[in-house]
C-alpha cells in the first residue's frame, strides 16, 4: 500500500501489523504485546493502536480474549470463494478430512416470515425443514438450517447422504442452478455456538443464501453457521474497464 501524508494513521498500524503475520513476525494464536508496549514499538499513540486493533477484530484477524489478552487469530483450516456454489462436503475433503452429517431435524412446519419472503410463498403454506450439523473428522464445523416449499415435495422428502442438491434431485427433480449469497459476522450464540463446541469468544460466520433452479424459481433457503476459527471466505474482485 502507498501511504502519503493524508494516509490516516491507524491504516498504516493495519498493515504492519497484517506484514507481521504475513511474513511469521506474529505467529497464529500468539499473544500480542501489551496496549503500551505495542503502542511503542510502532512508534504511535494507544489510541491510534486501539482504532486499528478495533478493525483488525472486525476483520477476524485478531481475538480478544476478555481477562486474558489479545491473540492472532489461528488461520482457518476451511476456505472458499464466497462467488463459488460449494458443496460444504467438497470443502471439507479438499482438506483431506472426512465429511460428515448429524441430523438435528426433519419435518414440515409453518413458515417464518423470512421463509415467506425469501421463498415467494404463500404464508399458509408448510416448508421442509432440516437442521444438521456439518463435521469434519467427526468434530463439529457448520450448524446448517435449510427449508424447501412444501409444495415443491409432493411426493416427499428423502435425505441423500451429505447432499441437500443431490436429495432435492433425486425427490423432486429439482436442480440448483445459482444462490444469491449474504455472510456476516454474530457473536457467541448460545445455542449454535454451544452445539459446534465454540468458545464464548468465537465468532460464527453466518452465511444466509437463496437458491433457485434453472427456471429463476427460489428453491431453497440456507443460513450455514461457520465456527469462524476453522473457515474463511474470500471475494474474487475484477476491475471493469
Amino acid at each position: 500500500m502507498n501511504y502519503n501524508y493524508q494516509t490516516p494513521r491507524y491504516l498504516v498500524v493495519i498493515e504492519q501489523i497484517k506484514t507481521k503475520i504475513k511474513e511469521g513476525e506474529l505467529e497464529p494464536g500468539e499473544r500480542l504485546p501489551s496496549e503500551t508496549d505495542f503502542s511503542k514499538a510502532l512508534r504511535v499513540s494507544r489510541n491510534t493502536l486501539r482504532e486499528a486493533l478495533r478493525i483488525l477484530e472486525e476483520e477476524n484477524i485478531i481475538i480478544r480474549k476478555h481477562g486474558v489478552g489479545t491473540f492472532v487469530n489461528k488461520k482457518p483450516i476451511f476456505s472458499g470463494g464466497i462467488e463459488e456454489l460449494f458443496s460444504i462436503t467438497d470443502m471439507i475433503k479438499r482438506e483431506e478430512k472426512e465429511p460428515g452429517t448429524e441430523l438435528l431435524f426433519t419435518g414440515f412446519v409453518d413458515p417464518h416470515v423470512d421463509d415467506v419472503t425469501e421463498l415467494q410463498m404463500n404464508p399458509n403454506e408448510k416448508v421442509m425443514l432440516v437442521k444438521r450439523v456439518r463435521t469434519a473428522n467427526q468434530e463439529p464445523l457448520v450448524y446448517c438450517i435449510d427449508k424447501i416449499p412444501a409444495e415443491l415435495l409432493e411426493n416427499g422428502f428423502s435425505l441423500q447422504g451429505e447432499s441437500i442438491f443431490d436429495s432435492l434431485h433425486h425427490s423432486a427433480g429439482i436442480t440448483i442452478s445459482y444462490a444469491k449469497a449474504d455472510i456476516k459476522t454474530i457473536g457467541y450464540h448460545k445455542e449454535i455456538s454451544h452445539i459446534l463446541k465454540c468458545e464464548p469468544d468465537i465468532p460464527l460466520l453466518v452465511l444466509k443464501q437463496v437458491h433457485f433452479d434453472t427456471n429463476d424459481k427460489p428453491i431453497l433457503y440456507s443460513l450455514n453457521f461457520f465456527r469462524s476459527d476453522q473457515v474463511s471466505f474470500n471475494v474474487f474482485r475484477k476491475r471493469i474497464l
